[in-house]
C-alpha cells in the first residue's frame, strides 16, 4: 500500500497541490463542453461535496491531533516514571544504587538520541535492542537487591516504579507507531479530488466564473493536509513532539550523586 511517512513533507504538498489542481482543470474543461445544455443540480452536488470534504477533513484532522497528544503524553509518562526509578534506585544498597543509576543515564540518552533524529527502521531497532537490554540490566540489580533481602521496602518500591517505568516505554513506542491510517489520507485525497473537479466543472459551466477561487481552494485543502501529515510524524517537520521532560530528567539524573 502506498507508503505516506515514506515521502518528504514538501513533496507531499506540491504533489496533493499538483493532483487537486489538476482535477480542477479536467473539470472545468468538462464544464465548458457542457456549457448550455443544462446544469441545474451542479451547484447543489458542488455545494454537498464541498461539505463532504469539510467533514473528512476535520475527521482526519481530529485523529491526527489526538495521536499527537497522545505522543506528547506518553514522553512525560516516561520521562516521570524514568526520574521516579530513579530517586527510588538511590534508597538501594550499594553498589546497585551506583550501577542502577549508570544504566538509567544511558537508557535516558537512548531515548533523546532517536527522538532528536529522524530514524530509519534499522534505527528504530538498534534503540529497541539497546533499551532491552538497559530494561534487563536494571531488573538484575533489583533482582540482586531483592535476594540481599526481599523484605526492604526500598527493594520493593524499586521494583514497582521500574515496572512502571517499561510499561510506560512500551506504550510510548506504541504512541509512536500510531498513525492515522493510509487509507483514511487516500479517502482524504479522493473526496478533495472529487470536490475540486466539481468545483472546476461548475465554474467551466459559467463562463464568467473566474479561476481564482478554485486555486484558492486548492492551496488551502493542500496546505491543510500537509498539516494533517505533519501531526503525524512524531520527530519530523513543522510540529514535533517536544523532548523537554526528557531532557530535563536527564539533568536531574546527571545531577545525582547517588
Amino acid at each position: 500500500m502506498f507508503d505516506f511517512p515514506g515521502f518528504g513533507l514538501l513533496p507531499i504538498f506540491l504533489g496533493s497541490l499538483f493532483v487537486i489542481l489538476a482535477a480542477s482543470e479536467i473539470g472545468r474543461r468538462l464544464g465548458v463542453r457542457a456549457s448550455g445544455r443544462g446544469g441545474d443540480n451542479v451547484t447543489t452536488l458542488e455545494g454537498a461535496i464541498l461539505g463532504l470534504l469539510a467533514l473528512m477533513i476535520s475527521f482526519t484532522f481530529a485523529m491526527a491531533l489526538s495521536r499527537f497528544e497522545a505522543r506528547r503524553d506518553a514522553v512525560l509518562n516516561e520521562a516521570n516514571a524514568i526520574g521516579t526509578t530513579a530517586l527510588r534506585a538511590r534508597l538501594l544498597p550499594a553498589p546497585h544504587n551506583f550501577e542502577t543509576l549508570k544504566a538509567l543515564r544511558e537508557y535516558v540518552q537512548v531515548q533523546l538520541e532517536i527522538a532528536e533524529r529522524v530514524p530509519s527502521a534499522s534505527d528504530l531497532d538498534v534503540a529497541a535492542a539497546r533499551s532491552s537490554a538497559l530494561q534487563e540490566a536494571l531488573w538484575q540489580q533489583a533482582k540482586a537487591a531483592a535476594a540481599k533481602d526481599g523484605a526492604m521496602v526500598p527493594t520493593g518500591v524499586f521494583i514497582q516504579s521500574l515496572n512502571e517505568m517499561i510499561d510506560d516505554r512500551e506504550k510510548h513506542i506504541t504512541a509512536n507507531r500510531n498513525r492515522v491510517p493510509n487509507i483514511v489520507l487516500l479517502t482524504l485525497y479522493g473526496i478533495a479530488i472529487v470536490a475540486s473537479g466539481f468545483t472546476g466543472y461548475a465554474a467551466g459551466l459559467e463562463a464568467r466564473r473566474s479561476r481564482l477561487p478554485v486555486y484558492m481552494m486548492a492551496l488551502l485543502v493542500a496546505a491543510v493536509i500537509l498539516l494533517i501529515q505533519d501531526l503525524d510524524r512524531p520527530s519530523s517537520g513543522f510540529i514535533t513532539v517536544s523532548q523537554q521532560p526528557m531532557l530535563d530528567t536527564a539533568l536531574s539524573l546527571a545531577g545525582f550523586s547517588e
